[in-house]
């Protein structure tokens, strides 16, 4: 075998079996070698590591009567492969199958002896995971489509009362220019222009429904000039559409921290008296808007405009 193939092998070897507290010497690679028919010393396992390390690949010498290796420094630091892999577990949107094989991608950039930290388990609060890949081909689609600006169409899913699933609207194929991604209660949603006959607006789609998507070789609609996402994001309650008001909110002081997380520390607020202050907001009308506010039991009150008024009470009413 090449000096080429065992300058490979030998970062192979580091790379697997090294770490900051696993140090490995030139008879641990050698050993190795030999099992692949190679024949080494320590002095060509010094030059192998010397012309890897002049390549930039960070490999730590620790001097010595007998040279201990590591890697010091990988793409990814241990905490953050932690994070990664309990986000790629708790993702609804990725089937089972699919985050072990990405875990299993993910454990290849440590060690074999930090893999034995990653393999621990994550409450998901019984979470549901979709039984389809194709969401996740289609998030790469979307993204495709809005860095080169380009249309999509695709068919809308729903199920039907006997839980089996449906084309929406009798498999109408909805032409749909994305402008962003958005990840609201474990789902992906594309925000964009729809053409469809009922919409001619911006909207949103869920893209674990969406069937059949294809990127059109066709310019897409041009963003509205007061198109902004984090206010559209900001405006809708767990992308639940409805017609946009700006509301004012009397709000019990406790509750600051409740209008920052869903409005942002930019939101206008006024202090009222010492145990109340005033949030003045955009928001989309909808029920899972009034529900976000009824959920505070009395600690937050609307108070204009009526219209917002009246739809709280209707809600109240009808229950």
């Amino acid at each position: 075998m090449s000096k080429q193939n065992r300058t490979l092998l030998v970062l192979q070897y580091i790379w697997e079996h090294s770490d900051e507290d696993h140090q490995v010497t030139a008879k641990d690679i050698i050993a190795f070698l030999e099992e692949n028919g190679i024949s080494a010393t320590s002095r060509t396992v010094k030059a192998d590591v010397d012309q890897l390390i002049a390549f930039g690949i960070d490999i730590e010498i620790n001097h010595s009567t007998q040279n201990r290796f590591y890697m010091y420094e990988r793409n990814f630091e241990l905490a953050e492969i932690k994070l990664l892999i309990d986000a790629v577990q708790s993702a609804r949107f990725i089937t089972d199958n699919k985050s072990k094989r990405l875990i299993k991608k993910l454990s290849a950039f440590a060690s074999e002896h930090q893999q034995n930290e990653l393999k621990r388990q994550l409450y998901v609060d019984k979470r549901i995971k979709t039984e389809n890949d194709s969401g996740y081909y289609s998030v790469d689609s979307l993204h495709t489509a809005i860095q080169s600006k380009k249309k999509v169409t695709f068919k809308y899913m729903e199920f039907a009362p006997d839980k089996t699933k449906k084309e929406k609207h009798d498999g109408q194929v909805y032409v749909f220019s994305p402008y962003a991604m958005v990840w609201n209660d474990d789902c992906y949603y594309a925000i964009g222009y729809s053409e469809a006959p009922n919409h001619n607006k911006v909207v949103k789609f869920r893209v674990d429904r969406m069937k059949a998507l294809t990127v059109l070789d066709k310019a897409a609609v041009r963003k509205p000039k007061d198109f902004d996402v984090e206010d559209y994001f900001s405006q809708i309650f767990s992308m639940y559409d409805g017609p946009e008001c700006d509301v004012d909110i009397l709000c019990e002081n406790d509750m600051m921290k409740h209008v920052i997380d869903q409005f942002g520390e930019k939101v206008k607020t006024n202090i009222v008296d010492n145990n109340h202050f005033l949030a003045s907001v955009r928001v989309s009308l909808s029920p899972t808007f009034y529900a976000w506010v009824f959920s505070f039991a009395g600690k937050m009150i609307i108070k204009n405009p009526k219209e917002a008024i009246d739809g709280f009470k209707k809600m109240i009413n009808q229950f």
